[in-house]
């Protein structure tokens, strides 16, 4: 879809940290990560909201989240994940996708207050994704 920062991700148009690019969905580096390692999960079509997806495509979406929930914690060395979606309410693009957040025991994240942090640049950036990356089964 024309203006779509996430459309433009998986078209290639719109420069990321892509973790991995697969018939079933799209994974990057979320550019303002609760946790670094932080990563979105994104359908290749544009659909809004998890309502969209259709229910054939729900397999094949949901386990890549799934692989990618398990190479974030073994990649990265977290303690676990967290994993969510909004719809429409704290969306802040109209694209369907999925959070996968690392977490660690007393890391301070409590209830769905966000804290935000940064990368110190883009080579940082692309060593969290290229971490998550080689750890996908």
């Amino acid at each position: 879809m024309s203006g779509c920062v996430f459309c433009g991700i998986v078209a290639g148009e719109v420069p990321a940290s892509v973790v991995v690019d697969e018939p079933d969905g799209v994974a990057f580096l979320d550019t303002r990560p609760v946790f670094k390692g932080h990563v979105l999960v994104v359908p290749r079509a544009h659909l809004v909201t998890l309502t969209d997806l259709p229910a054939a495509a729900l397999p094949g979406y949901f386990a890549l989240v799934q692989r990618l929930a398990l190479a974030v914690e073994t990649g990265l060395g977290a303690g676990g994940t967290f994993v969510a979606v909004n719809n429409k309410v704290s969306q802040s693009v109209p694209h369907l996708h999925t959070h996968v957040v690392p977490r660690t025991k007393g890391d301070g994240l409590r209830g769905f207050f966000w804290p935000r942090t940064r990368y110190s640049g883009d080579d940082e950036a692309r060593g969290y994704a290229d971490r998550i990356a080689a750890a996908l089964t």
